[in-house]
């Protein structure tokens, strides 16, 4: 099965993404993460990909169908995988329908919307804090889930860190890019049957009820 996960910034896609990989024995694929690795090995298609991120533009279409779509084919996908920042419009959608229909035949995919208000987004997102730890990278929130001792990561030890870009400006120009990008695709998915929207207000609740409905997606009862 192939979980898109759909959501605004600051909804917690990546953590019940990571949850969700770990519970279901499915990898969990980050677009942010695949351009990152790319860049890094410096492969052409990184090179590419680079310019556009350096130049301030989005990554066109074409190149991220064409980057996500050699993830897929490795091995550690084959049976699955949880994608997070993928597809972000209609074209890759469509582009991610006719792979799997011709190189997974019979996978099933479904999309993960979290709906989350806006001004809940805002407060998450402006009292995170971050573990400077790239290897950790352990989310907390002044208000929600503070750590034990300030500044301090509960797990390892090292200092977090609030993002220069997590500001109430900032956040509230991303969610309006957001919701003009993503009504189309999330009608694209409603169309097709294969949306499931939820508002994780408690985490673990969230999760569950998740796990719920994809059992019942991959029966066909849903």
């Amino acid at each position: 099965m192939y979980i898109v996960m759909l959501g605004a910034p600051g909804t917690g896609k990546g953590t019940i993404g990571k949850i969700l990989s770990k519970d279901l024995n499915l990898t969990h694929v980050s677009t942010g993460d695949i351009f990152r690795d790319q860049i890094n090995k410096q492969t052409e298609l990184g090179k590419k990909i680079k310019s556009y991120i350096e130049s301030g533009a989005l990554v066109p279409d074409d190149v991220v169908i064409e980057t996500v779509k050699a993830r897929l084919l490795e091995d550690d996908v084959e049976k699955g995988a949880i994608l997070d920042g993928f597809p972000r419009t209609v074209a890759q959608a469509e582009a991610l329908k006719n792979f799997l229909k011709e190189n997974k035949p019979g996978a099933k995919r479904v999309a993960i919307e979290l709906d989350v208000p806006d001004d809940e987004i805002i407060k998450r997102v402006v009292n995170r804090l971050i573990c400077s730890n790239k290897s950790c990278g352990a989310i907390y929130n002044k208000e929600t889930k503070p750590p034990k001792q300030e500044g301090i990561c509960d797990i390892c030890g090292s200092e977090l860190k609030k993002r220069d870009d997590d500001n109430k400006e900032t956040v509230t120009k991303r969610l309006g890019i957001y919701h003009q990008n993503s009504k189309d695709l999330i009608d694209f998915y409603r169309r097709n049957n294969a949306l499931y929207s939820i508002y994780p207000k408690e985490l673990d609740v969230a999760v569950k009820d998740i796990e719920n409905f994809l059992e019942e997606y991959k029966k066909g009862v849903r």
